[in-house]
């Protein structure tokens, strides 16, 4: 099975700091260079000196930085290294692929697949057409976990807030509606709202389930080099 997310050109260093959220220091080969984080999230949990990571080497003209902080190595609850993926943007990319490989046949013979759809006033992640519905899907992507339970947001999210308030009026004007957690790593029992963090947030996942809103929650394969969407996750709240 192809993988979901692939990446190129990886090296593994060790993570030293993080100037600011865009920016981290890596020890690599022997030399520190700055690496962009592809992820503005806070990460304390994961972000921690000493810690191994992978980055992408990327040459181009247009970047600050020759190197891109992809993957962390994270210490699990039995002492082996689990891999996490810290890349924002690899969650929507994973999906689509996900849902253009059959997503194990969870919706049915797909027809139609498109990112970034408009809805009103709003633009969701993926539209998809599968056995006549039509349907929208919101992708958010989470790294945090604590006691093999992953959680959603790490910071407060009013964006996060609005999506699930857009996807409950799609609902309503007759979509199916799907909001989807990529977990990016494995080794995970069940998934929850942070209500510590951001209590608006799990109030209006709460309301969402109960307007028709289909929660589901996958972890994910992750690899030095590539990410693929795979287990079923329990959503608790």
């Amino acid at each position: 099975m192809r993988a979901d997310v692939i990446y190129d050109q990886m090296e593994r260093g060790v993570f030293l700091g993080r100037p600011n959220r865009f920016v981290a220091e890596v020890e690599l080969c022997g030399q520190i260079v700055r690496c962009h984080v592809k992820n503005t999230g806070r990460l304390k949990e994961l972000l921690i000196p000493g810690t191994g990571v992978w980055v992408q080497h990327c040459e181009r003209a247009d970047r600050k930085t020759k190197y891109s902080l992809i993957t962390v190595e994270k210490t699990g609850a039995a002492g082996e290294t689990i891999l996490v993926n810290i890349d924002s943007q690899a969650p929507n990319e994973a999906a689509a692929n996900w849902i253009s490989r059959g997503a194990e046949g969870l919706f049915g013979e797909q027809a139609f697949l498109k990112r970034e759809k408009k809805f009103g006033n709003s633009r969701f992640d993926l539209y998809f057409e599968a056995d006549g519905r039509k349907c929208f899907m919101e992708v958010k992507g989470v790294t945090l976990e604590t006691g093999g339970v992953a959680k959603f947001p790490d910071a407060p999210t009013e964006r996060g807030v609005k999506h699930v308030k857009e996807l409950m009026a799609a609902a309503m004007a007759g979509y199916e509606a799907y909001l989807l957690f990529v977990i990016q790593m494995k080794g995970i029992l069940a998934f929850s709202p942070n209500d510590d963090t951001h209590p608006a947030f799990g109030e209006v996942l709460r309301a969402a389930t109960g307007a028709g809103i289909h929660i589901l929650a996958r972890d994910c394969i992750v690899k030095e080099d590539a990410m693929t969407i795979d287990r079923e996750v329990t959503v608790r709240f």
